[in-house]
């Protein structure tokens, strides 16, 4: 198993594991590949990117993902690396992939001398809480706040 940085020939297996990903979290009426691939090509290759992904293979199989984007300020004027979504193919959970992105991800963010590294994960997931405890990171409690697209478009009215 290898972690890399996801590049441009990647969309295609990119594209995949997310779909399975979407299926995890209950989404359904996904848009067709193509539509997907563009929207992973703009999010992680355009200028800026929204965003950057950690990969992990197996051979030439993708198994694993974690998607994180930088903020700031975070503790002074540093900067944190916040995690949007950390994701292993169903078959391969419970084989150290998840702990693997992990290390990578915290390899990059001192890598970019980031005070923190902070992501969330769905309250009723108790595999996911269950595997973040075992790795020792501390929980902190906060609550978490969304506008979605009508909200984005009424411009908060």
């Amino acid at each position: 198993m290898t972690v890399t940085a996801a590049a441009p020939e990647h969309v295609d297996a990119i594209v995949v594991l997310l779909e399975e990903m979407d299926g995890f979290y209950g989404a359904t009426g996904l848009e067709p590949p193509d539509v997907r691939r563009r929207q992973v090509d703009l999010a992680l290759f355009s200028d800026p990117p929204a965003g950057y992904a950690l990969l992990a293979w197996d051979a030439s199989q993708l198994v694993g993902i974690a998607s994180y984007s930088f903020l700031w300020p975070a503790v002074g004027l540093t900067r944190s690396l916040y995690l949007k979504e950390l994701y292993v193919a169903e078959q391969r959970w419970r084989s150290r992939i998840g702990t693997d992105l992990m290390r990578a991800l915290f390899k990059v963010a001192a890598k970019y001398e980031c005070s923190r590294v902070e992501w969330t994960t769905d309250t009723d997931n108790a595999g996911a809480q269950r595997f973040y405890r075992d790795l020792g990171t501390t929980q902190i409690p906060k609550l978490f706040y969304r506008a979605d697209r009508s909200a984005i478009e009424s411009g908060l009215a």
